[in-house]
């Protein structure tokens, strides 16, 4: 197995769909030259934007975290360029991006430095070989303080690893319950 270049990510991108909407370069200004946190093709992986879509999490129902029954007043929605997430608590967003993984391709999420030197953590789970869809992301904010996450701008970097051989069965293969799903998606049993 072994982590994939630039190069190869643009031509996955540009020639098999696997990353849309792709950004082949580091975007580090936006529109009207301000800076930004970066996202785009990076030497080694793919730094993901999320989008104007959050759910923050919240306790006003005293609700129980439960993945099997996960009650979903336990959310806000917000739709804002900009996400203030509460301290000790968390976020999910989405990315821009949508990803179609090939079938010999294991894709790890690391959160990006800018954020992590904040006390704000991302964290997504390996997206599996033949997987597609927006990735779901969850901020947690680790400080006493409130956190702010950017809309459109880089939130996390994604490392492609492609074996050597193609894998026996596929997260498609098995119907994954995450298969091609669109917006922040909550969990299911």
């Amino acid at each position: 197995m072994s982590i994939k270049s630039d190069r190869w990510i643009k031509e996955m991108a540009t020639q098999h769909g696997m990353i849309e909407p792709f950004e082949p370069g580091q975007v580090r200004q936006d529109a009207a030259g301000d800076k930004i946190v970066s996202y785009g093709t990076s030497s080694y992986g793919y730094d993901v934007r999320c989008s104007r879509e959050f759910k923050v999490f919240t306790n006003i129902h005293s609700a129980t975290v439960d993945p099997k029954a996960f009650d979903e007043s336990s959310f806000v929605d917000v739709e804002s360029d900009v996400c203030i997430i509460p301290p000790n608590s968390f976020a999910l967003a989405r990315t821009v991006e949508y990803f179609r993984i090939p079938r010999n391709v294991l894709t790890v999420c690391l959160g990006k430095s800018t954020y992590a030197r904040c006390g704000i953590i991302v964290n997504v789970t390996p997206l599996e070989p033949e997987w597609e869809g927006h990735v779901t992301l969850e901020f947690s904010n680790t400080t006493t303080l409130p956190a702010k996450i950017y809309a459109n701008e880089g939130v996390a970097q994604m490392l492609f690893f492609e074996s050597d051989e193609v894998c026996e069965v596929s997260y498609k293969d098995r119907g994954g319950k995450y298969q091609g799903q669109r917006g922040v998606t909550l969990p299911r049993a």
